[in-house]
């Protein structure tokens, strides 16, 4: 049988808090209950996404997440961060809520996917339908095959404390004979865990670290989105 049609329904603390999160990022609200319970509904194009309230729900142990397959991960980014810079001057990219970058992941073939964690804590993660035609080059390093590995840690599974744990370890070892292309994007990303974690002086001593790898201009062309990233957080910090 063809034409089925899968909706998630995810806990949040707050239907009015959801939905002008998701207002925020270009959704409409299509349906706003509080009785016989808080419920709400948000669609853009034809995502949906459903949503009851919860009083006592804690966002940083929530396990509400879904998946959602759209053509163009990147536009659709593109679209979130200006929403959230707009209501914001920032993009989001520690704390609840917050929104990662689309990057490729070893678990997910040649996707560049990103997620969102909106004020319930729930991750809604957005992949491409299909895989990237340009495939990307092999990690040349121990520290860029421990950064792949890190990724899959804190963005898949969301265990940013084991993802900073491998990543501070081969850093302390490999740092001197990485690349600077893939040393650069893995400060960018122990950076990002940091802030994440709440260490803010960490996420910046990171920064300015990552500030002085020399780089090409070939290089900073490739690292683009990295150091748009990098660019972002710090914004955030103190």
């Amino acid at each position: 049988m063809a034409g089925e049609k899968t909706i998630p329904l995810l806990p949040c603390r707050s239907i009015d808090e959801t939905a002008d999160f998701y207002r925020m990022l270009g959704f409409k609200e299509t349906l706003h209950q509080t009785r016989p319970n808080p419920y709400t509904v948000v669609v853009k194009d034809d995502i949906q996404l459903h949503f009851f309230g919860v009083d006592d729900l804690d966002p940083e142990t929530t396990y509400g997440t879904c998946v959602v397959i759209v053509p163009d991960t990147g536009a659709l980014f593109d679209r979130f961060a200006d929403g959230m810079r707009a209501a914001h001057g920032k993009l989001l990219v520690s704390g609840i809520p917050r929104m990662t970058r689309p990057r490729k992941r070893a678990n997910t073939g040649n996707r560049a996917g990103f997620s969102v964690v909106d004020p319930g804590g729930n991750v809604i993660r957005f992949f491409p339908a299909a895989e990237d035609s340009e495939q990307r080059a092999a990690p040349a390093s121990k520290l860029g095959k421990t950064l792949e590995r890190a990724i899959v840690l804190g963005d898949a599974k969301g265990d940013a404390a084991q993802a900073a744990k491998i990543l501070d370890a081969t850093l302390a070892k490999t740092a001197d004979d990485t690349p600077a292309r893939e040393l650069v994007e893995a400060l960018a990303y122990r950076a990002e865990l940091a802030a994440r974690q709440g260490d803010q002086a960490l996420a910046r001593q990171l920064l300015d670290r990552l500030d002085q790898v020399h780089l090409t201009d070939q290089d900073r062309e490739s690292l683009a989105p990295t150091l748009a990233g990098a660019a972002d957080l710090i914004d955030q910090l103190p």
